[in-house]
């Protein structure tokens, strides 16, 4: 009777204390979402400069199959041609960079309003994507404009409001370049940072797995390494890629500021699906200014970019670093992009990488276990 007793005190102590720590999962795992809900922002911010720090590690690593330097010389190597790279594209190309993005930017404007008025013209609604500032007043009934109000001096109070308005839009233009700045520099920080000592970061993170999980964390831990720098490798090469190809078709075609259209079908590339929609979108706007003919030009260039993108260097640049079916990334992209901004969507496919390796992982071991029991 009493080991009756005991087992059902027992049974009641495994029951409560299986409770308990159900429950405790389940509050953590809820305080871990809502952390990562309320700062995405920092937490992509962070990701990006490991992204970065994998990618100068990767290039770092490529160049010593050349030169036979320490980790530290090649990265310095790296980034001093990166650095002279870039300024002096800034230095021999900024006037002209900046010339182009302005009438590219002017262009854009009034093809889209071409493009509101085409659509007026034929009875669609576009008071949606209205572009253009509301008009002064209404017509009048006969259909002839109503007179002009006599000219007055505003008042002290509109004169301080119209003051305030200036001041906060000028604070608000500061503090989003700054924000932007800001963030740049912080990007660049962990990327060098863990660049010059992935060693160091790679042990503090397996570190902090628990003893008896270290050696699955090491495993995970190093393929989602490897994953990444290879398809870093791959996608720095596509967007080298389209950026000529886009460059050199656009200025055959005789589109204006053909340059700064190739950067930014190159820089969007590394948003696979969206961001070549999102290019060819602009390298059609911005190419309806030169006539119908150029328009059409540059839409067959841009399908002939993303068939060579698509079909061509994916396949083969990047067999062997992902695989994942485009239904699929195109959706999480969309998911991504809605729930989390553009950091979601520019950050999507690097993350689906991170999951999916830690899916293969663990579907290769449960498959293991069922073999060795079989």
């Amino acid at each position: 009777m009493a080991s009756s007793n005991d087992q059902r005190l027992q049974a009641r102590s495994d029951l409560a204390w299986a409770i308990s720590v159900g429950g405790i999962g389940v509050t953590a795992f809820a305080a871990l979402i809502t952390f990562t809900w309320y700062y995405s922002a920092t937490l992509f911010l962070v990701f990006a400069g490991i992204l970065l720090g994998v990618a100068l590690n990767a290039t770092a690593s490529q160049l010593g199959r050349l030169i036979r330097l320490p980790h530290p010389v090649r990265l310095a190597i790296v980034c001093t041609v990166l650095a002279a790279l870039f300024s002096g594209a800034a230095f021999l190309g900024g006037t002209t960079i900046a010339d182009q993005a302005a009438t590219l930017s002017d262009t854009l404007k009034a093809q889209l309003g071409n493009v509101k008025a085409f659509l007026d013209r034929h009875g669609i609604d576009t008071s949606y994507f209205e572009l253009a500032n509301p008009s002064n007043g209404p017509a009048s009934s006969s259909g002839a404009a109503a007179p002009a109000a006599a000219p007055s001096l505003p008042g002290a109070g509109a004169l301080a409001s119209s003051g305030g308005a200036i001041v906060s839009q000028t604070f608000k233009l500061v503090l989003g370049a700054v924000r932007a700045v800001g963030n740049f520099f912080i990007v660049l920080f962990l990327g060098l940072a863990f660049a010059a000592q992935p060693a160091i970061y790679r042990s503090g993170l397996l570190f902090m797995a628990p003893a008896r999980h270290r050696a699955r964390a090491t495993i995970i831990v190093d393929r989602i390494g490897e994953t990444l720098e290879r398809w870093l490798i791959a996608q720095i090469i596509t967007m080298f890629v389209v950026f000529v190809v886009t460059w050199i078709g656009l200025a055959i075609i005789g589109i204006p500021g053909a340059f700064i259209l190739g950067i930014q079908a190159g820089l969007l590339a590394f948003v696979p699906t969206v961001g070549a929609l999102i290019a060819g979108v602009i390298v059609v706007l911005a190419s309806l200014a030169s006539g119908w003919i150029a328009a059409l030009s540059a839409l067959v260039l841009f399908l002939g970019v993303h068939a060579l993108e698509s079909y061509v260097l994916t396949p083969i640049i990047q067999r062997q670093a992902l695989d994942i079916p485009p239904a699929t990334l195109f959706a999480l992209q969309i998911l991504l992009g809605v729930v989390f901004g553009i950091w979601g969507l520019a950050l999507a496919l690097p993350l689906i990488a991170v999951i999916k390796v830690m899916i293969d992982y663990f579907k290769a071991e449960d498959l293991s276990a069922d073999a060795a029991a079989a």
